[in-house]
C-alpha cells in the first residue's frame, strides 16, 4: 500500500484501522529535505505507533520568490520514502489547522525554532495548539538539530537574479527579520485618509470563438464572472492589514450603485463617507478576458468624466478645510474622473500633513489628466509609461526626467514603476536613487499594481524608513497583485513577512 494517501483514504479506510494508535501528526513545506528534517520525523515516530506528515500544496506555500523548489508530488514522494514515515497526506490550506481537525493527533510535533512563540510572525502556531488541545492531543517540540530548506536553497540554487541578491545583501547589511517586523508595526498607529474614485472592476471571461460568419468581428462565448473592488477602494483595502485607523472619502453614483457590494468588500476596520455624484453612475470598468490566456479583448467604461456639482465641490472643499489637517497621513488616488479638482487639489496640498499621491493615465482621461494641479508632495508613485506622458518626453534618460518632474512638482520622494525592470525611488532632498529588482514570478495582471505599493510605500516613507527596505516591501506588495486576476485579494502583511524572511536566510 502506497505510503501517500488522500483525506478520503484516510476517513473511509485508514482512521478506523489506527484508532486505538498513539497518533503522531508532523506538519511543513518540506520543499528540500535535509538531515534537519530526517532527525524530527525520526525523533518524532519515536513518540507514537502512527507518523502521519502533512505537506503544504505548492499554492500556499509562503516562502517568497522562486518557492517551493519541489512540486508537491515530489515533496510528498521524498517524505513518504523515509522508513519512519507511516503516512503522509497534502494539505490544501495555507495552515495546519484543516488538517489537526481531520487527523486528531495524540501528538502533534514541532521542531525546536517554534517554540519561542515571539519567533513566529503568522501567530498560527498558538492557533495550531488551541486546535490540538480542543481535539484531546498534546503540541510537543523536539530538540533535534536545525537547519533550514530555505537557507540551502538560496545558498545552493539559482532561485534569485543579479538585482535581486544586491537588494537582498544590502537589506542583510542593516537589517534581520525581527527589525523588519518592528518597522512595519510602526505604521499600525498612523491616522490615514485614502481620498479618491470608487471603481468596480468587472472581469468577464470568455472563449474565443473566431471571426463572426458574416461581419469582422471577434465572437466571444462568456464562460464567468466576477466582481472586484478597484480605484480608491482597494487602496483601503491593502492598507487596512497594515493600520489600525483608515478612513475613506470616495465617489459613487446618485442612485448609490452597487452599494450592498462596495460596502461588503470594503474591510471592516475602514471607515467610510461617501459623496454621490450628480447625474454620474458609480464608475464601472468592464474588461472581457479571453481564458485561455488571461489576455484583455476589450474594455467598456460606464462613467462621468465631469466635474462634482457646486454642493458636492463644497461639500467635499469643506471636509477638507476641517477634516484632512487632523489625519497623519493623506493618500489621493486620483484616477482623473472629476471627483478632485484643480481647487481642492490644491488644498489637500496646502492642508496635508503628509501627502502621497497616486494619479492614472487610462484610457478616459489620457491627454487630460495630469499631475501637475498638485504640487508640495511628500510621496508619488507613477510608472514609466505615465512620467513620460507627463514630462511629454519619451526618449531621455529616466532619471533625468524623475528629477526634473521631482524638481517641477516639488515632489520629496518619488517612485517609479518600469514593470519587470523593478522600481526607482528617488529622494529629492537627499538626491538619492534606489533602484529595487521587481519580485513577480508571474504576471497574471498588472492592472492595480500601482494601488498595491502607494498606501504600504507612503506610510513606512511617513515613518521615514529607509528607501532599500521601501522599496524592496513595495515590490512584493505588487508581486501578491500582479500574480492574480483583479483585486480579488488585499496585500497580506504576513506574506510580505514571510517572503522576505525566507529570502534573508
Amino acid at each position: 500500500m502506497s505510503k501517500i494517501i488522500s483525506k478520503e483514504y484516510y476517513l473511509k479506510y485508514l482512521k478506523k484501522k489506527i484508532l486505538k494508535k498513539k497518533i503522531i501528526l508532523c506538519h511543513g513545506v518540506f520543499d528540500l529535505l535535509h538531515i534537519g528534517h530526517i532527525k524530527y520525523l525520526e525523533d518524532s515516530k519515536k513518540r507514537g505507533d502512527i507518523l502521519i506528515v502533512s505537506i503544504t500544496e505548492d499554492k500556499y506555500v509562503n516562502k517568497g520568490i522562486g518557492r517551493p523548489y519541489f512540486s508537491i508530488k515530489q515533496r510528498m514522494e521524498s517524505i513518504a520514502a523515509l522508513t519512519c514515515v507511516d503516512f503522509v497526506i497534502e494539505s490544501s490550506h495555507p495552515t495546519a489547522i484543516n488538517i489537526i481537525k481531520l487527523i486528531k493527533p495524540n501528538l502533534y510535533i514541532k521542531g525546536s525554532d517554534y517554540k519561542n512563540n515571539k519567533n513566529d510572525i503568522t501567530g498560527e502556531i498558538l492557533r495550531e495548539q488551541k486546535e490540538v488541545e480542543m481535539n484531546g492531543g498534546k503540541i510537543f517540540f523536539v530538540n533535534t538539530p536545525m537547519s533550514s530548506s530555505s537557507k540551502l536553497i538560496n545558498e545552493n540554487f539559482e532561485i534569485l537574479n543579479d538585482d535581486q541578491k544586491k537588494d537582498i545583501l544590502s537589506i542583510k547589511k542593516k537589517w534581520n527579520i525581527n527589525t523588519i517586523s518592528k518597522k512595519i508595526d510602526e505604521i499600525k498607529n498612523i491616522k490615514i485618509l485614502i481620498i479618491g474614485e470608487m471603481i468596480i472592476d468587472h472581469y468577464v471571461f470568455c472563449e474565443a470563438l473566431g471571426k463572426s460568419g458574416k461581419e469582422p468581428v471577434l465572437a466571444l462565448r462568456t464562460l464567468a464572472s466576477q466582481k472586484y473592488i478597484g480605484g480608491s477602494g482597494i487602496v483601503a483595502n491593502h492598507i487596512s492589514d497594515f493600520c489600525q485607523s483608515v478612513d475613506l472619502i470616495t465617489s459613487v453614483g446618485e442612485k448609490k450603485e452597487y452599494m450592498i457590494f462596495i460596502k461588503k468588500n470594503i474591510k471592516e476596520n475602514i471607515k467610510k463617507k461617501f459623496f454621490y455624484k450628480k447625474n454620474s453612475p458609480t464608475i464601472y470598468k468592464k474588461r472581457y478576458l479571453d481564458t485561455y490566456n488571461n489576455n484583455k479583448i476589450l474594455e467598456v467604461y460606464d462613467l462621468n468624466d465631469s466635474p462634482l456639482d457646486i454642493k458636492n465641490e463644497k461639500k467635499l472643499y469643506n471636509f477638507i478645510i476641517n477634516k484632512v489637517p487632523k489625519y497623519d497621513l493623506v493618500i489621493v488616488s486620483d484616477y482623473g474622473h472629476g471627483f478632485i479638482s484643480k481647487k481642492n487639489a490644491d488644498l489637500l496640498c496646502k492642508k496635508a500633513k503628509f501627502l502621497a499621491l497616486n494619479t492614472q493615465v487610462n484610457a478616459s482621461n489620457i491627454g487630460y489628466h495630469t499631475m501637475g494641479k498638485y504640487s508640495k508632495i511628500d510621496f508619488s508613485i507613477v510608472n514609466e509609461i505615465e512620467l513620460r506622458h507627463e514630462m511629454r518626453d519619451k526618449f531621455t534618460d529616466i532619471k533625468l526626467l524623475i528629477k526634473r518632474l521631482a524638481s517641477r512638482l516639488k515632489i520629496k520622494n518619488l517612485m517609479v514603476t518600469q514593470g519587470n525592470k523593478g522600481s526607482i525611488l528617488f529622494n529629492n532632498k537627499l538626491n538619492l536613487f534606489n533602484h529595487c529588482a521587481a519580485y513577480a514570478e508571474k504576471i497574471v495582471d498588472k492592472v492595480g499594481a500601482g494601488d498595491s505599493m502607494v498606501a504600504i510605500s507612503a506610510a513606512l516613507i511617513y515613518k521615514k524608513t529607509d528607501s532599500v527596505l521601501v522599496s524592496l516591501i513595495a515590490s512584493l506588495a505588487a508581486s501578491q497583485k500582479v500574480g492574480k486576476i483583479g483585486n480579488s485579494s488585499r496585500v497580506n502583511k504576513i506574506k510580505i513577512l514571510k517572503s522576505i524572511e525566507h529570502l534573508l536566510k
